[in-house]
């Protein structure tokens, strides 16, 4: 995924080996030290093409061979959750500033660090929408609620049989917008066309957003989805409201992301196993409850870092002009 964006925003993509090491199987763990001592000797080679002033991290352990490769460069880690994975602790060894998004995430790293709270940063055409045209874009009518369901870039299959298991109740109190992922499309297809005729109309499914996700969000009244990253830095710029479903299979930064935002009132938190049990009952308090999707709405958008972007920028910038 991460490819087909890159190189459709015309940037030059090269891939290095990488591989995990925490967590998985003795008999895979050699095969992927392996991958780890390739990706090192590859990140050396484009290192030595590219000639950068200054490395950026996300995190992952696919960044640790070129980390590990560029000892001697200036280099920026960008922290996208609340806390840091294992991945992201290591590579804050070899940074020289480590970017974070709010304030709660400094307690996760060493005092002698530089940390810079500069925010989640997102896409400048997610807020180009007006909610007329939002909902004109999305098919959406102005006279029913709308809730917004995805879970992450590959859907999420919990949420999508929640919804599915419920959907004549939901959609009897909220038109959805659901980014089911490509794993459970076909399948999600199938049950879309098996919807009372009177009800379709309500109910609109799509595998990925990509252009329309602006529109989405700012079509929604109500968000339903996993506790990824994006969501400090997506629902604070549109001020929604959020149901929040912990991924339950990976390490616990979903967890804090979710508590997070659930403890500045600005979501609830469901977990995964109960979500198919309370969906309709909290999604439809709070639908008639418009006090406390203002108030949630509210305490949504206080969260709000404007300017992430530049403010990230302007640490690379300021980075570049160093020399190790």
């Amino acid at each position: 995924m991460e490819s087909t964006i890159i190189q459709r925003a015309g940037i030059d993509y090269t891939e290095i080996p990488s591989a995990g090491v925490h967590g998985i199987s003795l008999s895979k763990l050699p095969g992927n030290i392996f991958k780890l001592i390739k990706g090192f000797f590859a990140s050396r080679r484009i290192l030595k093409q590219f000639k950068p002033d200054v490395l950026f991290f996300t995190g992952g352990y696919v960044g640790f061979p070129m980390s590990l490769a560029a000892i001697r460069y200036p280099q920026l880690l960008f922290v996208p959750d609340i806390e840091p994975g294992i991945a992201l602790k290591v590579l804050t060894r070899f940074s020289d500033t480590i970017a974070v998004i709010c304030e709660e995430s400094k307690k996760f790293f060493p005092k002698n660090k530089r940390i810079a709270v500069t925010g989640y940063p997102t896409r400048r055409d997610l807020k180009s929408w007006s909610p007329a045209d939002a909902r004109k874009t999305m098919n959406l009518s102005s006279s029913k609620p709308v809730l917004f369901v995805f879970g992450g870039s590959k859907g999420a299959r919990s949420i999508n049989q929640a919804i599915t298991s419920n959907l004549d109740k939901l959609l009897s109190i909220c038109q959805i917008i659901h980014i089911t992922g490509e794993p459970d499309w076909i399948e999600m297809q199938k049950i879309h066309e098996s919807i009372d005729p009177m009800l379709k109309g309500d109910y609109h499914i799509t595998p990925y957003l990509n252009e329309e996700m602006g529109a989405a969000f700012c079509s929604a009244d109500l968000v339903l989805s996993r506790a990824g990253a994006s969501t400090i830095g997506e629902l604070p710029l549109f001020g929604l409201p959020a149901i929040l479903v912990p991924y339950p299979y990976a390490w616990r930064y979903q967890k804090v992301n979710a508590d997070y935002l659930s403890s500045k009132g600005a979501a609830i938190v469901i977990q995964d196993e109960e979500l198919k049990d309370s969906v309709v009952s909290v999604i439809q308090d709070l639908m008639k409850n418009r006090e406390k999707l203002t108030s949630m709405r509210k305490k949504m958008s206080a969260l709000a870092v404007h300017g992430a972007a530049r403010n990230i920028a302007l640490l690379l910038e300021e980075l570049s002009l160093r020399k190790k």
